[in-house]
C-alpha cells in the first residue's frame, strides 16, 4: 500500500502548535487540540487541455452537478495512470525553451498558443477518521498559479483567480468521515499576471487544518508593540485575537495569551473571558507589558512567541502560536530609516520568487539560502517583486534579520482585490521583518489619475484598519512621482535614479523617500566579452535604458542621507524578461532576443553564484575586508592584446602584480573601483590590498590548464529525511593542478542513488539551450549547481557526475531521520479504492 506521510509543519509567522522549525534544528512541542497537517505528499497529476474537452477529461460535462462520481473531479474517476507528484509542484519547470513562445516568460511553452501545456489536474485521495466528526475542517492553499478550481468528493468548493494569494476553504460539511475523500484541483495557467516567468501548478504548500468549533480564526492574531527605548527596553504589547464559535450553542470563552521568550520561558500572561453566540466571531483586545524587552534587529533578530489558549469551562479547545518580534522603527525625511533608534541605511534588493532549475516550487530551505546570500553581500532588506511571497520566505527573513517591503500583486478597490490586500495584511502583519506595505508597482494609470488616487486612498484605509503600525508606499515612475496619488503615500517609492529626484526632494522636503528599484544593469557571470547570443559582460557598464550602473546609483544614494535606501533590481537573476528593449526603450522583436531566456540584471546568477558586481556592493555595504580581481586570466589566442582588469575593494590601496612584476599601488576611491589595461601574457595576475602599510588581502587569477576533473561540493552533507529538505551541490571544473577553469563548458551526466532525488539543475547561463530537468547538463564558465532533495527514507544519498575526458566525482549526503515522529494520513491507491468500496469505510487512527 502506498502511503502518504503528512508531517506536522509550521510557519514562523503563525506556528500552529506542533513543532518549531529553525534552519538546522527542530524542537517539538506538546500536542494541541488544533492540528495543521501537510497535504503536500501523494498527489496524482495530469495535463489537460485548454480548448479540447475530450483531452481535458470531459471537464465541462456535468460541471454543474454537485457530488459527481464520474469525471476528473469525481470520486470514482480512474487516475491510476496519472503521474505521482508531491508539492510544491511547478509543472512548467520541466519544459525546455521554445523559440516560438513568449520571451517575457522565458520562452516556456504555455498560454493560448500551447493549450496542451496550460491546464493541470491534481487529485489526492485520503481518509479522515470518524473521530473528526464534530470538528471544523478546512484546507489552506498557500499559492496556486493560477485560476484554480477546487472540488472535494465531487462537490465544487471554490474558484480562485490569483496565482499569488493564499486562500482557505471550509470543508467541514463536505468530508466523508470514516472513509475516503477525493480532493481535486484544476489549474488554468494560460493567463498572465506578471511580465516574467510565473510557473504553473500548486507551487506552494497545502494544509489540512482541524479545530474545535471554538477556535482562533485563520490568521486570527495580531501582535503590535509600543517600545520605550532605554537601558532596559520597555514594551507595551497589544494583542488582538479573533475567536470564532462555529456551532449552534453559545459558548463561554476564556482567552489566555502568554508571551514566551526564545528560551521557552513565559514572560507575561493576560486573560479575558466572554460568551460567544453561536456562529459568531469576536475580536478580543488585550494589553500586556514586557520589561527588559529584547529587540528584534538586523544584527540580532530576536523572536518571541505568543501562545494563545482558548478554553471552554476549563477545557482547552484551541492552542495557537504566533512568532513575533519587538522593535520600533520610523522614516525620517532628513535622515532616512531608523530601527530601534539607530539610523540604518536600507541596502536592499528586489527578489522574484523563482529559482534556477526549480521554477517557482521553492523548497523551504532555499529561502534561507537566498536571504543568506544577500546578507553575505551586505544587503539588509528585500522587496517582494511584485507579489506576495511564500510564508516561509518571511519566516526566513524574521529568523535571519532581513527587512522586507511586502507588495500586493494587483491594486484596486473592487471586492476581490481588497480581499486580496486584506488577506495579505492579515497573513503577514506579525512578521517583524516587514516595514512597508507596497500597494502597487509602476501602475501608470493609477499613479497619475484621479481615479487612481481614490483607489490608493481606499487601499490605504484598509491597511490602516488592519495594521495601523506600518506605513504604505508604492513604486512610482516618471510623472507619477509628483501627483495626488504620490501624496497619499506615507513613504514615497521611486523607481530608478533620475536627475529630477533632487528637485522633488527640495519641493517636498517633509516627505520620506526610498528607491524602490534601482540599477537594472546587466551582467553574465564569467563573461568579459559580449557574445553573439547576447550575454553581456560582467563589467559594470550595461544599464537598461531607464537604469544606471551599480556604481553610479550607489554613489548618488550614499551622498544623500534623506534617501532612506535603495532596492537593487535584482538580487538574483530570474527567469524571463530577457534583453527585450532597445537603448531607446523600444521593445525588440522576440526573434532578436533569442536565445537569451532569462534576465541578466541579478547581482548573483539564477543558481546563486556571485557575479563580479556582488563584490562591489560587499565592499561598501559590509565591514569585511574585500578584494576582488577580474577577469579570469585564460586568454589563449590574445597574447599581446590589451585586457581590461578591474578590482573591487574597500582596501585603502591596491597593488597589481603581473607575472611577478608590480604595476604599483593605486588609491581606492570610496564607493568606486580601480581599472588597468595590460597586455595579456599567460601566467597570473594578483591584486594586493593595503590598509596603511599593512598587507590585508590578496586575490589571484592564474592561466589554468585544460579541464581535467569534476569537483562536487555539497553545502550541507547532512539533511533531514522528510521528503522536503535539500542540499545544494556545486559542480566545478578544475585542471590537473586542481585550479578552477573559468572557461569550461563541458556537459556533465548526473546519476543519483537511493534516498534522494534531483529536483533541478542550473548553470546560470541566460541562454542555456537545454531544459533544467535533464540528467545531462552543461556547466557554464566552469560552474553548475544540482539541487538534491531527500526522500522519506534515512540513509546515504550518492550523487555521481561524469563527463567525457574528465575525471568523475561523487559526493555523499547523509539523510537523517527527523526528530519529530511522522504523522500519517493513509493514502489509497486505485485498487484499494475499489476494495474499500466493497468492504465499507475503515477508520485509521492518527499516531
Amino acid at each position: 500500500m502506498m502511503r502518504i506521510i503528512t508531517l506536522v509543519m509550521c510557519s514562523v509567522g503563525a506556528l500552529m502548535a506542533g513543532c518549531a522549525v529553525a534552519p538546522e534544528k527542530v524542537t517539538c512541542a506538546q500536542a494541541s487540540p488544533r492540528e495543521r497537517l501537510s497535504m503536500d505528499f501523494g498527489w496524482k497529476f495530469h495535463l489537460g487541455h485548454l480548448y479540447d474537452m475530450e483531452k481535458d477529461f470531459g471537464y465541462f460535462e456535468n460541471l454543474s452537478k454537485s457530488g459527481a462520481t464520474d469525471g476528473p473531479y469525481g470520486t470514482d474517476f480512474d487516475d491510476s495512470n496519472w503521474q505521482n507528484v508531491d508539492l510544491p509542484h511547478d509543472w512548467l519547470a520541466v519544459f525546455g525553451p521554445d523559440k516560438n513562445a513568449d520571451e517575457l516568460h522565458a520562452y516556456r511553452p504555455i498560454g493560448p498558443k500551447y493549450p496542451q501545456n496550460s491546464i493541470g489536474w491534481y487529485r489526492k485521495t485520503f481518509e479522515v477518521p470518524q473521530s473528526d466528526f464534530g470538528k471544523r475542517l478546512s484546507l489552506e492553499f498557500d499559492g496556486i498559479y493560477r485560476d484554480s478550481r477546487v472540488w472535494l468528493n465531487g462537490y465544487p468548493l471554490h474558484q480562485h483567480l490569483s496565482g499569488y494569494t493564499s486562500f482557505g476553504v471550509d470543508i467541514t460539511d463536505y468530508v466523508n468521515y470514516g472513509g475516503k475523500n477525493v480532493l481535486v484541483v484544476r489549474v488554468n495557467a494560460s493567463g498572465v499576471e506578471l511580465w516574467s516567468y510565473e510557473g504553473a501548478g500548486i507551487y506552494r504548500h497545502v494544509w489540512l487544518v482541524k479545530t474545535d468549533p471554538l477556535h482562533v480564526a485563520q490568521w486570527g492574531t495580531y501582535v503590535s508593540s509600543n517600545v520605550v527605548l532605554g537601558k532596559s527596553n520597555k514594551a507595551d504589547i497589544t494583542i488582538r485575537t479573533t475567536i470564532t464559535n462555529e456551532q449552534d450553542l453559545d459558548k463561554p470563552c476564556e482567552l489566555i495569551s502568554t508571551i514566551v521568550d526564545a528560551e521557552g520561558k513565559p514572560v507575561a500572561t493576560v486573560k479575558s473571558t466572554e460568551t460567544l453566540d453561536g456562529w459568531a466571531e469576536k475580536e478580543f483586545t488585550q494589553k500586556i507589558k514586557v520589561k527588559n524587552a529584547k529587540l528584534w534587529s538586523v544584527e540580532s533578530p530576536y523572536l518571541y512567541k505568543l501562545v494563545t489558549t482558548v478554553k471552554e469551562k476549563g477545557g482547552v479547545t484551541d492552542t495557537y502560536e504566533t512568532s513575533f518580534g519587538i522593535r520600533t522603527f520610523r522614516f525620517d525625511p532628513d535622515k532616512g530609516f531608523f530601527l530601534n533608534g539607530k539610523n540604518v541605511r536600507l541596502n536592499g534588493v528586489c527578489l522574484h520568487q523563482d529559482h534556477g532549475g526549480i521554477g517557482v516550487a521553492i523548497p523551504d530551505r532555499l529561502h534561507d539560502f537566498r536571504i543568506k546570500k544577500m546578507k553575505e553581500m551586505g544587503a539588509n532588506a528585500f522587496r517582494c517583486a511584485h507579489n506576495w511571497v511564500a510564508p516561509e520566505a518571511l519566516d526566513a527573513a524574521d529568523r535571519l534579520g532581513m527587512l522586507v517591503i511586502d507588495e500586493t500583486r494587483a491594486p484596486g478597490n473592487t471586492k476581490e482585490r481588497m480581499e486580496q490586500l486584506g488577506t495579505m495584511i492579515q497573513r503577514d502583519r506579525n512578521h517583524p521583518s516587514i516595514i512597508l506595505w507596497s500597494l502597487a508597482n509602476e501602475e501608470r494609470n493609477i499613479q497619475k489619475s484621479k481615479i487612481g488616487t481614490r483607489i490608493i486612498k481606499s487601499m490605504k484605509r484598509l491597511v490602516r484598519k488592519l495594521d495601523p503600525t506600518r506605513p504604505v508606499t508604492m513604486a512610482l515612475t516618471g510623472e507619477g512621482l509628483d501627483t495626488e496619488t504620490s501624496r497619499v503615500l506615507d513613504v514615497q517609492g521611486c523607481n530608478y535614479l533620475k536627475d529630477y529626484l533632487d528637485d522633488l526632494h527640495k519641493k517636498y522636503p517633509d516627505r520620506p523617500y526610498i528607491l524602490t528599484e534601482a540599477c537594472c544593469h546587466s551582467t553574465a557571470r564569467g563573461v568579459y566579452e559580449a557574445d553573439v547570443d547576447g550575454r553581456l559582460t560582467s563589467y559594470d557598464e550595461n544599464p537598461a535604458c531607464w537604469g544606471n550602473t551599480a556604481e553610479k546609483m550607489w554613489r548618488w544614494c550614499a551622498e544623500r542621507p534623506w534617501m532612506a535606501g535603495t532596492f537593487i533590481w535584482t538580487g538574483f537573476d530570474y527567469a524571463g524578461e530577457p534583453l527585450t528593449w532597445e537603448d531607446d526603450c523600444r521593445r525588440r522583436p522576440s526573434e532578436e532576443v533569442w536565445p537569451i531566456q532569462h534576465t541578466q540584471w541579478g547581482i548573483v546568477d539564477r543558481c546563486g553564484f556571485e557575479k563580479d558586481p556582488f563584490y562591489y556592493f560587499k565592499s561598501w555595504w559590509t565591514d569585511d575586508v574585500v578584494l576582488h580581481l577580474f577577469p579570469h586570466w585564460n586568454w589563449q589566442g590574445k597574447e599581446g592584446q590589451e585586457i581590461r582588469i578591474w578590482c573591487y575593494s574597500n582596501c585603502e590601496q591596491v597593488e597589481l602584480i603581473i607575472n611577478g612584476s608590480s604595476l604599483g599601488r593605486k588609491k581606492m576611491p570610496r564607493n568606486s573601483h580601480l581599472e588597468w589595461k595590460v597586455k595579456y601574457e599567460p601566467g597570473y595576475i594578483e591584486a594586493r590590498g593595503y590598509n596603511g602599510d599593512w598587507l590585508v588581502a590578496t586575490d589571484r587569477r592564474d592561466t589554468t590548464g585544460r579541464a581535467s576533473a569534476i569537483v562536487l561540493k555539497a553545502d550541507r552533507t547532512k539533511i533531514t529525511a522528510d521528503n522536503l529538505d535539500v542540499s545544494l551541490v556545486t559542480v566545478k571544473i578544475v585542471d590537473d593542478k586542481g585550479r578552477f577553469v573559468p572557461t569550461a563548458n563541458d556537459e556533465i551526466t548526473f546519476t543519483i542513488g537511493d534516498n534522494g532525488k534531483i529536483i533541478g539543475l542550473c548553470n546560470g547561463d541566460p541562454a542555456c539551450p537545454v531544459g533544467e530537468s535533464c540528467t545531462t547538463f552543461p556547466v557554464f564558465n566552469g560552474l553548475a549547481m544540482v539541487f538534491i532533495q531527500s526522500g522519506f527514507e534515512a540513509g546515504p544519498i550518492k550523487l555521481k557526475a561524469e563527463a567525457a575526458g574528465l575525471q568523475s566525482a561523487e559526493v555523499i549526503i547523509e539523510a537523517k531521520p527527523p526528530c519529530a515522529p511522522e504523522r500519517f494520513i493513509p493514502s489509497i491507491t486505485q485498487d484499494e479504492k475499489k476494495d474499500k468500496d466493497k468492504e465499507g469505510a475503515e477508520t485509521y487512527p492518527y499516531l
